[in-house]
C-alpha cells in the first residue's frame, strides 16, 4: 500500500484492527516524526520493529 494513496476508509479499517496499546505507540511514534528532523531514521526503526 502506498502511503500517498491510502484513503480515509483504509486509515480507519487499518486503526479498527489496532488494539489500544499498538495505537498509542503508533501515535506516539507519529508524534516523534513530526518533532524529529530525522524522520528517516525513526521511519527506519518502525519498519524494524515490524
Amino acid at each position: 500500500m502506498n502511503n500517498n494513496s491510502m484513503n480515509m476508509a483504509e486509515l480507519m479499517a487499518m486503526l479498527a484492527k489496532m488494539d489500544k496499546k499498538d495505537l498509542e505507540q503508533g501515535i506516539s511514534k507519529v508524534s516523534e516524526m513530526l518533532k524529529n528532523n530525522d524522520a528517516n531514521s525513526i521511519i527506519n526503526d518502525i519498519k524494524k520493529n515490524k
